[in-house]
């Protein structure tokens, strides 16, 4: 049974990676699907990168604003395109508070049931009525915390 997991992970772990090299190897057709004003930034083959708005792009390059001006880059300058990935703080957050709710529902259920004969503390429904939005709110708040969004490659020079 171990070694099945073992090769379940080992093969999931060809498909993420040739999923991403493939994402990574993609053609300059791509880049013109790119809409204008979306975050890019642009990695130069000398080194350095340019960050700013896409503009538009050609056979031959691709523009970006950046500040109040623009600025063209031919595509033999270019290693890399990158585009700003749209965060989910709010949908981690929500995600969280649902995770910390159920569990703090759980703890609370746990401790109320604790009432016997013998029990020093009864606390009848108060451990789920304080536990399940206190457990929340702090899934709420490590959901939000968790970092999305990001940078994601759309080209790849060869």
């Amino acid at each position: 049974m171990g070694s099945c997991k073992a090769s379940l992970l080992l093969a999931l772990g060809f498909l993420v990676s040739s999923s991403s090299y493939c994402v990574g190897q993609s053609e300059w057709n791509v880049v013109q699907q790119l809409t204008s004003g979306q975050e890019v930034k642009v990695v130069l083959k000398e080194g350095g990168s340019r960050r700013g708005s896409f503009g538009s792009v050609n056979d031959t390059g691709v523009v970006i604003r950046a500040g109040k001006g623009e600025q063209t880059l031919s595509r033999d300058q270019v290693a890399r395109i990158l585009v700003k990935s749209k965060g989910h703080r709010r949908r981690n957050a929500l995600i969280g508070a649902g995770i910390g709710a159920g569990a703090g529902l759980g703890a609370g259920a746990s401790i109320d049931n604790n009432c016997s004969k013998t029990s020093i503390v009864c606390t009848g429904n108060k451990g789920k009525a304080i536990l399940t939005p206190v457990f929340g709110l702090l899934g709420a708040g490590i959901g939000a915390l968790i970092p999305s969004g990001g940078w994601r490659e759309v080209y790849r020079s060869r």
